[in-house]
């Protein structure tokens, strides 16, 4: 018998509830997260383009790598300056 293991598994995966979307983006400030996979920057371009043509003020990050999780550095980065994140998963 061959026994696999899954090391992104939680093994037991942890209560989360969904946070309320917000009514507007009037006043609010949206991240814009690249995880550098390729083409999520083009993506993230349209996003930014649509976003500001509404008048909504954006921000732009980028992870190290997408191999990895967020610093947690860039995370509290985004978290003290952006309500809201779109982050581009693109290949």
């Amino acid at each position: 018998m061959i026994k696999l293991l899954d090391p992104t598994s939680e093994g037991q995966a942890a209560a989360r509830d969904a946070l309320p979307r917000p009514k507007s983006l009037v006043d609010k400030r949206v991240a814009l997260l690249d995880i550098s996979k390729p083409r999520g920057d083009v993506f993230l371009d349209r996003v930014q383009q649509h976003l500001q043509s509404l008048g909504v003020d954006t921000r732009r990050y980028e992870k190290p790598t997408f191999a990895r999780v967020a610093p947690v550095d860039l995370k509290q980065e985004i978290v003290s300056e952006c309500d809201l994140v779109i982050e581009a998963l693109a290949d």
